[in-house]
């Protein structure tokens, strides 16, 4: 042996060998044929040569086996293994050329894969007329990377991966394996020599926890049955029709006796026909890409394309989206770009380099939330996250992606005191990068997935958050108002006797109200660290507490922009959410839950159904004051049109005081009548009200030629309608 092949030799049983293919499988050296391979756990080996299968020499105790002749053996070789007095005939990995494309590879490096999935991570093929899995990882700072699995005992000398020149990329193919097994990869770092194990990045499926290694899926394709519907989505002008979402942790809706966890498959059955039944037009789902602690509701995402098996398969969630779009239900999946935790086994630091993340903490951690922040100005960063969003919408027909935490994205001091924090190249705050991502995001997903919404969470004052980026905007479709959030519940936690002092709380959103496509929220966000339950925000006595609720709603539900509401929000849900335990549904023996479930289902109802509350939901001719000034009763009353000219009056009375006699401006004679009403005993009220109908008077008042003279119920919100 010479010495360039002795050191080679020792490079693989120290697994430092950056390219293993030079060395292992068929060769020609001079007028021979060399074939190698190691297979440390092998007794005897022989290679098949034409039709004889011919012992191959142990040339180290290692487990390193040579075979040389004049004429060379079919490819790709076949081997037959005896080892644990058992026989096995395969096929030799380092027989098999490259899969990966150089268009995959160059698309990749400027960023530009949308479907890198299919791409990287764990395939099961036919290769070479062969079965087996093909494996693919970018790993730029490594020396040498291993698949290493269930099947080879995790023992990362055995299948070293061949690099694909100066990509970064690694890729093995190894015949025989099928769905289900288990792996991971094992990565030695070029500077450090660290040895790393690290999950998948890409992987579709992991092991239960507290495992953290990936599964190779399976190929078979799921039965769709939705076409009519994306169909529909896709020449929808959602802009103009309702959005009504219903927010749900999948783990805490509603559990089984004993606290045992529904699984996707239970949802379709119980969760879908709640929702139709209640009059949303959406779910939103809290993370279920796969993360390893409950406590972080799916935020610390780990699993960037693998639905997390709490609950079942990904053929069992696609079974539960399907449902959802038969109900005629959309699927949102809240997704998060914005960082990633610390987990040794997963993306941090994954090549024994700040890969994923920056390498400065100023600009690559998240102080309040121990967790990473990725480089967004690495195109193969940006290809990861991009692709993520693709294989959502195109895999799993999701209608939209909520995107957590924006804000903490757009800018480099966000949560920073000074010093802690670095500008960017002109001196700004503003993170380049991660903006340039996001437009890059929006346009993709508005472009090939005609129909499908993306809706920033997002809390600060940046411009044109929900405008598209060729007017300037960042191309979101619609933007969580989290100021009206926060100014409408700081309002209406006031006691009823301080609320006057307050009233700018309530009208002030309407001067910033049509700058974006609000969606208003009454998410989760709000009922946990300590803050209560909605109901548990209400002042005043148990009776003023639901009264104050239905008011809330009705205020939500009638006021212009989209909607959401946190699961257990509609049963008024006592106890803070507790990410462990099933909602209280027992609340739904007493009848003033009942009544909070009520009004919520005929509000929404009613905003599904009335033209006038969202056809105009962005746009400012859909809503007029008729009175906002009324601050020493605490009453507003305004009008919502609807792009077929009807329009709907809005009172509400956010004092626990009846108010007979009561006269607001209308905009058109005629008789009117009062199509719901927050106080009626149907819903736990004290049912006072306009039921006998209304009639205008031609008094002017308010700027109104007409007026009506009403009853108004005490904590109550009506709407009411022009009888054409």
């Amino acid at each position: 042996m010479t010495s360039s092949s002795e050191h080679k030799l020792h490079l693989i049983l120290d697994a430092k060998h950056h390219d293993a293919f030079s060395y292992l499988g068929l060769h020609k050296e001079g007028t021979q044929f060399v074939f190698r391979t190691f297979l440390p756990y092998a007794r005897k080996v022989s290679l098949k040569v034409n039709t004889k299968w011919v012992e191959c020499t142990r040339t180290h105790d290692s487990g390193m086996y040579e075979w040389r002749g004049k004429t060379a053996p079919a490819s790709p070789c076949m081997l037959k293994i005896e080892a644990d007095n058992q026989i096995q005939e395969v096929i030799d990995t380092y027989s098999f050329s490259p899969i990966l494309t150089e268009d995959e590879l160059h698309l990749f490096g400027e960023g530009r894969l949308n479907q890198a999935y299919n791409t990287f991570g764990a395939h099961i093929v036919e290769h070479q007329g062969v079965q087996g899995v093909q494996f693919a990882v970018w790993a730029p700072n490594a020396e040498r990377v291993s698949v290493i699995g269930n099947f080879n005992q995790w023992d990362g000398r055995v299948n070293p991966m061949r690099v694909r020149g100066q990509t970064g990329v690694w890729e093995l193919f190894i015949p025989h394996l099928t769905a289900d097994a288990l792996y991971k990869f094992e990565i030695r770092n070029r500077h450090s020599q660290a040895i790393l194990v690290k999950t998948d990045p890409f992987a579709r499926e992991f092991e239960l926890r507290p495992g953290t290694a990936a599964k190779i899926s399976s190929n078979i394709a799921f039965k769709w049955q939705d076409k009519a519907w994306l169909s529909k989505r896709a020449s929808d002008d959602w802009l103009h029709t309702p959005f009504n979402c219903y927010e749900v942790h999948v783990g805490s809706w509603r559990r089984k006796d004993g606290n045992v966890l529904l699984s996707y498959r239970d949802l379709a059955a119980e969760l879908v026909p709640y929702v139709v039944e209640m009059g949303y037009t959406h779910i939103e789902l809290l993370p279920i890409t796969e993360h390893p602690l409950n406590e972080s509701w799916g935020y610390q995402t780990t699993g960037y394309f693998g639905v997390t098996n709490r609950f079942g398969s990904p053929d069992d969630l696609k079974f539960l989206i399907n449902a959802c779009h038969a109900a005629n239900i959309g699927v949102i999946l809240d997704w998060v770009p914005g960082h990633f935790p610390k987990d040794e086994w997963a993306l941090a630091r994954f090549d024994g380099t700040a890969l994923y993340e920056h390498e400065d903490p100023r600009i690559g951690e998240h102080q309040d939330w121990g967790t990473l922040i990725f480089n967004y100005g690495r195109n193969e960063v940006r290809n990861f996250l991009i692709a993520s969003a693709y294989f959502w919408l195109k895999e799993f027909h999701i209608d939209g992606l909520r995107v957590d935490a924006v804000a903490s994205m757009l800018y480099l001091d966000y949560s920073r005191k000074a010093g802690e924090w670095l500008p960017n190249k002109f001196g700004g705050r503003e993170n380049l990068e991660a903006i340039d991502f996001l437009k890059q995001l929006n346009m993709i997903v508005h472009q090939d997935f005609p129909g499908a919404l993306t809706i920033a969470e997002e809390s600060t004052a940046w411009p044109a958050v929900s405008r598209p980026v060729y007017l300037g905007g960042l191309g979101f479709s619609m933007k969580w108002n989290m100021g009206w959030m926060n100014d409408t519940l700081s309002y209406i936690e006031n006691d009823p006797v301080h609320r006057k002092y307050n009233h700018s709380l309530l009208t002030f959103g309407q001067l910033y109200a049509y700058s974006e496509n609000f969606v208003l929220p009454f998410s989760h966000d709000e009922v946990v660290h300590g803050k209560g339950s909605l109901i548990g925000k209400m002042p005043g006595d148990s009776w003023q507490k639901f009264a104050n609720l239905r008011l809330l709603m009705t205020l939500q539900m009638t006021t212009p922009g989209k909607k959401l509401n946190f699961m257990g929000n509609e049963i008024a849900q006592g106890l803070e959410w507790n990410v462990n335990r099933s909602l209280d549904w027992h609340l739904l023996e007493h009848e003033s839950h009942i009544g909070i479930q009520r009004a919520a289902r005929d509000l929404n109802m009613h905003y599904l159904k009335l033209n006038c509350l969202h056809t105009l939901d962005f746009d400012v001719h859909g809503f007029e004051w008729i009175d906002c000034h009324d601050s020493d009763q605490s009453i507003i009353s305004f009008i919502r049109r609807g792009l077929d000219n009807s329009f709907a009056i809005i009172v509400l009375n956010f004092t626990p005081v009846l108010r007979e006699n009561y006269r607001i401006g209308v905009p058109q004679a005629g008789q009117y009548a009062e199509i719901f009403n927050s106080d009626a005993a149907y819903y736990g009220g004290s049912n006072q009200g306009n039921g006998a109908g209304l009639q205008s008077e031609n008094i002017a008042w308010m700027n109104k030629a007409q007026s009506l003279l009403i009853t108004l119920p005490p904590l109550a919100g009506l709407i009411i309608m022009h009888k054409n």
